[in-house]
């Protein structure tokens, strides 16, 4: 799992520095662009297909794991009325902030999965963008990452109720890039920005997923995270002096090349994004 240290790292430069280039729910994981080609409606997509695939309904209670800023929250809250919905992040920045806003049927606790106990057991599960941080690099080369994986899904089976849905989106590993420029974009991500973090394979989820959750469906979206990228990288860009002015010219500047290696690593089909429907094994 990575470490407290590793998670502010990725997301504590500062609040007002994501929402710069980040939709306006500060949502830091890949859009659905379906029919449309803008990040706001996109990334609303995206919460809607996790609403639909989870089987959430008002009063079922929802788990949200890696809750970032608490944009998943807000939109089942506010706009589908579900009454219930509990987040967990790593991120005092991102605690702090879903503290503040105080949005009512909402609440968030500043722990690791590894730690949580929730009084009571949900009916639904959510979790974007998270998977990539439990188990370490060095973990996955020690040939232990599917251990650690099924433990994930072991603790997520003994919070929740019988019939749960589990909607889960992870990046996955895909082609194994052979140009050195290409390698090197790749590991300087994962050791700058996200350090700690790994992506998975997509047969290791579905291999782990067993024997707690039945894989029901899977989606792949290489092409929208590639989008998704390129929306906020034009969305850095346009803040520019005003990032390099307040966070100085080697945040603009990682920022800058994380980006767009992001775009390129995603068209080129290094990595890709998988959205799965997971059913409770009962």
């Amino acid at each position: 799992m990575s470490t407290k240290a590793d998670i502010e790292v990725t997301y504590d430069v500062s609040n007002e520095f994501f929402r710069l280039w980040l939709d306006s729910r500060m949502i830091y994981s890949c859009a659905v662009f379906e029919d449309t080609d803008d990040l706001e409606e996109a990334q609303t997509k995206k919460l809607a297909w996790f609403h639909e695939k989870a089987r959430v309904e008002p009063g079922k209670r929802v788990l949200d794991i890696g809750c970032g800023w608490g944009g998943l929250m807000e939109f089942l809250a506010l706009e589908k009325g579900v009454r219930d919905v509990s987040g967990i992040t790593l991120s005092t920045a991102q605690y702090e902030a879903i503290r503040e806003k105080a949005v009512p049927g909402i609440s968030v606790d500043l722990i690791s999965y590894l730690d949580y106990q929730p009084a009571k057991r949900f009916d639904a599960v959510i979790s974007i963008g998270m998977f990539e941080h439990i188990a370490t690099p060095e973990q996955v080369r020690g040939g232990e990452n599917i251990r650690v994986y099924r433990d994930y899904f072991r603790r997520a089976w003994e919070w929740t109720n019988p019939g749960a849905w589990f909607g889960l989106q992870s990046v996955i590993g895909a082609l194994l890039p052979r140009k050195r420029e290409d390698i090197a974009d790749l590991s300087w991500g994962t050791s700058t920005i996200f350090p700690g973090a790994i992506t998975p394979r997509l047969e290791a989820i579905i291999a782990s997923a067993n024997p707690y959750w039945e894989v029901m469906e899977v989606r792949t979206r290489r092409e929208h995270y590639a989008k998704t990228a390129a929306a906020w990288h034009r969305r850095l860009q346009q803040n520019e002096a005003l990032i390099r002015e307040r966070w100085g010219d080697q945040t603009y500047d990682d920022y800058d090349r994380y980006l767009s290696g992001c775009v390129r690593i995603f068209e080129k089909n290094f990595q890709s994004l998988a959205q799965l429907a997971l059913r409770r094994v009962d």
